[in-house]
């Protein structure tokens, strides 16, 4: 993971950018919605209100987890980041796809209107289309250089990312680069054929698009909410690391949760060699968590418990999480 300043003030910049392109096109694309009478350009407007407001939230999310940890959470606020982020995906779904299904299904099965002057359509589209790329290469900038960082490709860099925010620009970007070739295919067939059930059928299809994308999101801010393990190849090295400790005879359990962004707690159960009296085991494991904190910098917090390996109970939980008998050092 990159360090969290850096990381912070790039998120904030793909936010920042992305919320003033979004706001300036939903300005251009409602003035051209009203003068065409196009129900494809209204919904392009509500899409470009639903990104302005993700920005806003993803910009309270930034902010809000970045409050250091206090009496009331000791574990810091980093959480926060997926909370507003969540609340970013339902915005996109209530604002944006509603609003664009309810204006495409009116259009479809409703009276007919006449498209006016579509020429504003094609040029508001066209300087949406410029204005847009240059949000998204912003957000294809920054989560490809933080997947070269990590040495992963970057559809995986994606998956396992535990930043909402460059996620949810790129997300959002991509949907609207894609919602105004859809909106421009509508207002072009409905010039072509007289018929407005093309800009009806492009309402709907970027309301579909919208909810896809609200979904995606959502879905994977529910998961870091719920408390997803750590990278597994940070997982993987924290296990070897605490398995090659002189004083550790068996890694019995560990467990991981990121807390935030670039924010994973450890907690890991081991049965120490019996010979420790009680001050070299406690030196141990005060030595061994500063050593998990330097090599892992994601790593922000340990817990070290001590436990027999053959207890019963303890062999027991381990095998109903994973699925197979805990084996030495693992």
């Amino acid at each position: 993971m990159s360090d969290e300043p850096e990381g912070g003030g790039e998120s904030t910049l793909t936010v920042v950018l992305a919320g003033g392109v979004n706001l300036a096109i939903a300005v251009l694309k409602l003035v051209a919605g009203i003068i065409t009478g196009s129900g494809a350009m209204l919904s392009e407007a509500a899409h470009s209100v639903a990104d302005t407001i993700t920005e806003v939230l993803l910009l309270t999310a930034l902010k809000r987890s970045e409050r250091p940890a206090d009496r009331r959470h000791p574990f810091g606020y980093g959480k926060e980041r997926y909370f507003w982020s969540l609340l970013a995906a339902v915005s996109i779904f209530a604002s944006g796809a509603v609003f664009a299904l309810y204006e495409g299904f009116t259009t479809v099965f409703g009276e007919g209107a006449e498209q006016t002057k579509p020429i504003v359509g094609y040029i508001v589209l066209a300087l949406a289309f410029a204005l847009e790329s240059v949000s998204w290469a912003q957000a294809v900038r920054q989560v490809r250089r933080d997947a070269k960082a990590e040495q992963r490709p970057f559809f995986a860099y994606l998956r396992m990312i535990d930043d909402p925010a460059p996620k949810t620009v790129l997300f959002e970007d991509s949907a609207a680069l894609v919602g105004l070739l859809l909106a421009f295919a509508g207002i072009g067939l409905h010039q072509l054929t007289g018929s407005d059930v093309w800009d009806g059928i492009a309402s709907i299809l970027i309301g579909v698009l919208l909810a896809c994308v609200a979904y995606l999101l959502g879905s994977t801010n529910r998961g870091l909410l719920v408390g997803r393990q750590a990278d597994p190849r940070l997982v993987r090295g924290i296990r070897d690391h605490l398995g090659a400790a002189p004083e550790i005879d068996a890694l019995v359990d560990l467990q991981t949760m990121l807390m935030g962004t670039d924010h994973v707690l450890v907690c890991a159960r081991v049965d120490f060699d019996d010979a420790l009296g009680a001050a070299d085991l406690e030196r141990a494991c005060v030595r061994m968590a500063d050593e998990l904190s330097e090599r892992f910098p994601d790593v922000a917090e340990v817990f070290i418990e001590p436990v027999p390996r053959t207890d019963p109970k303890l062999r027991a939980t381990v095998l109903a999480r994973y699925g197979v008998p805990p084996r030495p050092n693992q």
